[in-house]
């Protein structure tokens, strides 16, 4: 597997994504229970939004996996930005197999 770092730009409609937030939260743990979150959160400056971190075959299996976050169903993210990404200080435990 390889890692892929993932930016969520959430639409502006804070009703909206108040209301749906539990489903697209118990999603994203879902994934993180099966190992492929390995880390997320929300970003604090630039508006709405989050960092993913996940651990997949591709950037076109972690976009599979992202199209069952009830948000992106929902159309409240307006922007999916999904790059492989090799880190290359922080916990061993990041790093992908065969990268320490």
């Amino acid at each position: 597997m390889a890692l892929h770092a993932v930016i969520y730009r959430y639409a502006d409609e804070p009703a909206r994504l108040d209301e749906h937030r539990p489903t697209h939260k118990d999603y994203l743990a879902s994934l993180f229970e099966q190992g492929r979150i390995v880390i997320s959160g929300p970003l604090t400056t630039g508006g709405p939004g989050a960092l993913l971190i996940l651990d997949a075959a591709d950037e076109a299996h972690v976009a599979e996996l992202l199209d069952g976050d009830p948000f992106w169903g929902l159309g409240l993210i307006a922007d999916r930005q999904i790059r492989g990404w090799s880190p290359f200080f922080g916990a061993a435990k990041l790093a992908p197999t065969g990268v320490r």
